[in-house]
């Protein structure tokens, strides 16, 4: 297709690398083009297809067997998206009282749904057991005093820091988790006050592409698991997080590599293999959407300038907040017809602030024909576009979704 835009640092990824396989990408973006080119929604929009939603739920739990598989809500809160996911067997991880009210509308049981953010109010902690949620995560005293005293009898499990092993396209620094010391004396304490100490919890950072990033975090929870245990609290659970990433502009591991390089380390570090849990969310609905954008100005700050600023009507405020520091690199293609020449380009949003830049250091192309009033599409869209974006930061409204399914629309927000 004219207009095909990827970062010249990367390059296109070897086949053998992406997860899925082109073909069923290729699939998805047809069925999602031929809705917007059908319906022609006003931009900019999300357009996410829920089968493959559910394929690729699938096909990661095929790979995880033995786990439990919970879908991160926060990656896309959809209620069609949560709707399909409940009817194909998926657990969910939650971070608020408004995540457990779309799950349970939804139709998920509330015994589905693990309360996995370590930062809650009381008042948080008392609408979800109310709710019939039973599984919590912590990382401080404060927070287990709480569940205590409000989710009498709760399951318990702490998340541990990783501070060691590589670094993920966007890591989550110090925010979460405890060191292993104070993960094993809040173990014994959530025993000691009532609770259910049931595990260990942890996560190598979002868009993880080295899956031996899992080994170190796995050998620290191992640790936690033998110390708590000569205390007399033996644990059963280990939550190895999501973080697996997908080939945007570049190379990633396939599912299944994931899988292995997981499993192996469970294998090497535990006697005895826990209940196993992971926590995708990128994984399940990235691949599954598509932002369509409008280009609104086509400039060269001055006419020696080698690149052009495309502006869009899309920006970092209302649905690309990942492109800060440009972590997440989106593959971008001019829709329609284009000339074959194409030239360097730094992409913007469409709002007053500075910041609103999307790619300045990362290359790419577009095609010296495009024009305000063309579109553009922006790939594997579906995950933290939608679920990041403000409110009407500049008066620009979120970003539109559609879901449909077999190619025909179920949901417009």
């Amino acid at each position: 297709m004219s207009g095909l835009t990827w970062p010249l640092a990367d390059g296109r990824p070897e086949p053998s690398t992406i997860t899925p396989t082109l073909d069923r990408v290729n699939d998805t973006v047809a069925r999602l083009r031929h809705f917007l080119d059908t319906y022609r929604p006003p931009t900019p929009c999300l357009v996410v297809d829920v089968d493959t939603v559910v394929d690729r739920y699938t096909r990661l739990a095929s790979a995880f067997a033995g786990y439990r598989v919970q879908y991160a809500v926060k990656a896309n809160p959809h209620p069609a998206v949560l709707r399909a996911l409940t009817a194909a067997g998926a657990a969910f991880d939650v971070a608020s009282p408004g995540e457990i009210d779309l799950c349970l509308a939804a139709g998920a049981a509330p015994t589905s749904l693990s309360y996995g953010n370590t930062i809650k109010k009381p008042t948080d902690i008392a609408r979800a057991f109310a709710a019939g949620v039973r599984e919590y995560t912590v990382d401080a005293r404060s927070d287990l005093d709480n569940l205590a005293r409000l989710a009498p009898g709760a399951e318990v499990s702490v998340r541990l820091l990783v501070e060691d092993g590589p670094d993920s396209v966007t890591p989550f620094g110090h925010k979460f988790g405890c060191c292993a010391e104070d993960a094993v004396r809040l173990l014994v304490l959530a025993s000691e006050r009532g609770l259910d100490p049931v595990g260990v919890s942890f996560h190598v950072g979002s868009q993880q592409l080295d899956p031996e990033a899992w080994d170190v975090a796995v050998a620290e929870a191992a640790k936690v698991f033998t110390a708590t245990a000569e205390r007399g609290v033996p644990l059963r659970r280990l939550n190895v997080g999501g973080g697996f990433g997908l080939p945007y502009t570049g190379a990633a591991p396939s599912t299944e590599t994931y899988a292995e390089a997981v499993t192996a380390a469970v294998r090497a570090h535990f006697p005895t293999v826990p209940e196993l849990v992971c926590e995708p969310g990128r994984a399940v609905v990235a691949e599954a959407g598509l932002i369509r954008s409008e280009v609104v100005v086509v400039s060269r700050k001055r006419p020696t300038d080698p690149h052009r600023w495309v502006f869009l009507d899309v920006g970092r405020y209302n649905g690309l907040a990942e492109t800060e520091n440009e972590a997440i690199a989106y593959r971008i293609e001019a829709v329609g017809d284009q000339s074959s020449e194409d030239g360097p380009v730094i992409i913007a949003g469409p709002t007053c602030d500075g910041d609103d830049v999307l790619y300045q250091r990362t290359p790419y192309r577009l095609p010296l024909s495009l024009r305000a009033g063309d579109v553009v599409d922006l790939l594997d869209a579906g995950a933290y576009t939608a679920s990041y974006s403000s409110v009407a930061f500049n008066g620009i409204e979120p970003l539109r979704t559609y879901c449909i399914s077999e190619g025909r629309l179920i949901s417009a927000e």
